[in-house]
Formats: structure tokens, C-alpha cells, sequence
């Protein structure tokens, strides 16, 4: 049976006349009122959109068009605009304002200065597993592909004004986080629920929703929530990433039923995997987790590919996603592309532009 996925994306919220980021989410959350699931997020700088559960990737595709479609709406009607990408390319963002919500204001003191770079914007992919211990098995086959997911959705290069040298600079601002980045390997569920309980009495965690591992069992839904990409530039990247995702979940799926626990690749090796991914996406080289080798990004890419081709046969995803990585491979990725448009004129402003035409493309 091919699992149900339900969708999460974030999204900042731009001046137009200035191309800054501004802290206005809550004008364009009142003028969505009543026409989507649109919802606040950390910052008053963000917005977050949420698709209803469905088995049909055309479906989803579907539901993030028209989602990104009236969220723009909606912030035009504000004079307001709003960008897919993974920080704020321009803005005086540090630190950032906070939504007015008791839980953001106790991690403000709990996580100090941690906060200060938070305006960060993903994709989250929710995936059907049977339960919580599946999905934390499913988790220890998703490392070693976490970090080509990585260089497939880098859309972060600037971030406040300046070339960060990296591809998804959202991605190592976030993994200074307690609790952040892959998750642990866990031999069995035992161990999974001690570390929660250690993570618990240390103080690290606010509540269980803390628990920010980029693939973790959801702490109120039936699935592991795989949250380690970048908000794609486009809804064709999206949906290429999130093909790809639930087609790793039903491969690992597959693997755990045979009693196959994944392998256990050391946490520092995959740390270097991630900063790889992280600085060059998909025009540099890769590490091969499961053998340690060192390959280009789009021979890995292809990899992946082969490794979840039967389970994107089964859901009927191949020849979509195919082209989808075939065009990630051309025209690059978001980080890619926002680098293009900043060549042309030497102008972060028309960075900013071109994000806001593609957020709705």
C-alpha cells in the first residue's frame, strides 16, 4: 500500500519596495483567514502552510499550487509578498521578533542567542509508518541519503546580505541546535526512548515537539516527519523531494521488515556528509555514507535514484521524479539559481525577485 504524505511549508514574508524581510505574518495570516491552512510560525517574519494527507503526488502538487497561490494572494492584498527559500537574503533579522506564543517566548530563554539566526524556512514531509518504532528504524535507513537530500533542496546561499560560500546555509546555522541535524543510529526502541528520557531530565528539550531531528517519529501523527530540506524554490522541486522521500520511507519500510535495522553509520561521518552537502549542494562532490567514498553530487543523486526505483514504480512516481532530478541536475537547484540571478546584476534585490516569481511559478 503506498502511505498517505502530508505537506509543510514555510515561507518568509518580504517587503516588495524594499525586498526585506519584515515582521508582518500576522497581516498576511488574517487576510488568509478562512481560505487555507496557513498558521504562524517562530517569527513574525514567517509563515507556515500545511496540504491535507494524500496517497496522489499530482494531488499534493496540486494542493501546494494553490497554497502558495493564495498565501501570495494574500500578502499582495497587504502589500506584502512572500519568497520559498531557507533564510532571509535581505533584513535586519537578528534577532528575530518572535510570535507572540508562550512556548516561543520560553525557548527564547532556554536557547538564548541560539535564536538569533532562527528565520529559517523548510520542507516537512509527513509519511505514513505503522508506528513510532518502525519510524525510528525507518530513521537509521534514512541517514546516510539525508545528506543527498540536502544538496537536491539547497535554497540558502545568502543569507542578511551576503554570500554565505554555502549552498544551504540554513542547514548549518540549524545544526548548532541541541537535538538537531540526523538523528542518532538506535539499535532498538529501548535505546530511542532513553535517549528521549536522558534529552528530557537534561533540559534540553522545551516538550517532545524539541525533538528536532531531521527525521523523527511526529509527536501527534501516525508517520516519521522528514524535515532535513530546504524550502524548495519551486513546487516542481517540492514535489521532486517529497516523491523521493516517501519512496526512501517505503524502502526503509521494506528493509525493517525483514528485520533490517539499517546501518550504523558513525554520527561524525554523517556531521561531514551534512557540511558537504551543505556548502556545495549539488555542484560539488558527495560522501558516500554506506561505503565512504567521495562522488560527484549527481552521480549520488543517481544513486538514490536506483536505490527507491522500485518503490517509486510502486507509487507510480518514477517517470516524474526521473525528470524532476534530471532537472535539478540542469538548471541546478534553488541555491543555484538565486547565485544566477545575483550574477547578472551584482544586486540581491533582484535575488529577491526572482524568489518572489518563482515562489508562485
Amino acid at each position: 500500500m503506498v502511505p498517505l504524505i502530508g505537506i509543510e511549508e514555510e515561507y518568509l514574508v518580504v517587503d516588495p519596495r524594499t525586498r526585506h524581510v519584515t515582521p508582518r505574518a500576522a497581516d498576511v495570516l488574517a487576510a488568509a483567514t478562512g481560505m487555507l491552512d496557513v498558521v504562524h510560525e517562530i517569527t513574525r517574519f514567517q509563515v507556515e502552510a500545511r496540504t491535507l494527507p494524500s496517497a496522489d503526488l499530482s494531488e499534493l502538487g496540486s494542493q501546494l499550487r494553490d497554497v502558495r497561490k493564495e498565501v501570495s494572494g494574500a500578502a499582495r492584498s497587504c502589500g506584502l509578498a512572500v519568497v520559498a527559500c531557507g533564510m532571509p537574503v535581505l533584513g535586519d533579522v537578528m534577532p528575530p521578533p518572535l510570535t507572540d506564543d508562550d512556548r516561543y517566548l520560553r525557548g527564547r530563554v532556554l536557547y538564548r542567542g541560539l535564536q538569533d539566526e532562527l528565520t529559517i524556512c523548510a520542507l516537512h514531509v509527513h509519511v505514513d509508518v505503522p508506528d513510532p518504532e518502525q519510524a525510528v528504524y525507518v530513521g537509521n535507513h534514512l541517514r546516510p541519503w539525508l545528506p543527498t537530500l540536502i544538496a537536491l533542496a539547497a535554497n540558502s546561499p545568502f543569507f542578511a546580505g551576503r554570500d554565505t560560500g554555502y549552498a544551504s546555509w540554513r542547514v548549518m546555522s540549524w545544526g548548532r541546535w541541541p537535538v538537531s541535524g540526523a538523528p542518532p543510529y538506535f539499535p532498538s526502541y529501548e535505546t530511542y526512548e532513553l535517549a528521549l528520557r536522558s534529552l528530557a531530565e537534561s533540559g534540553v528539550l522545551l516538550d517532545p515537539k524539541s525533538v528536532y531531528w531531521d527525521s523523527r517519529p511526529s509527536s501527534s501523527l501516525p508517520t516519521v516527519e522528514v524535515r532535513v530540506a530546504d524550502v524548495p524554490l519551486d513546487v516542481a522541486d517540492s514535489l521532486t523531494l517529497i516523491g523521493l522521500t516517501r519512496a526512501l520511507v517505503m524502502t526503509a519500510l521494506r528493509a525493517v521488515a525483514r528485520g533490517d535495522r539499517g546501518l550504523p553509520v558513525p554520527t561524525e561521518v554523517v556531521r561531514a556528509a551534512y557540511w558537504r552537502a551543505a556548502r556545495d549542494g549539488l555542484r560539488g562532490d558527495s560522501l558516500d555514507l554506506r561505503d565512504g567514498t567521495l562522488v560527484p553530487a549527481a552521480v549520488m543523486a543517481g544513486r538514490l535514484l536506483e536505490h527507491v526505483r522500485p518503490a517509486l514504480s510502486e507509487a507510480g512516481d518514477l517517470t516524474y521524479i526521473q525528470e524532476g532530478l534530471e532537472r535539478l541536475l540542469r538548471e541546478g537547484s534553488g541555491a543555484v539559481r538565486q547565485r544566477r540571478a545575483y550574477a547578472r546584476d551584482h544586486d540581491l534585490a533582484e535575488v529577491v525577485d526572482d524568489l518572489i516569481e518563482a515562489t508562485v511559478a
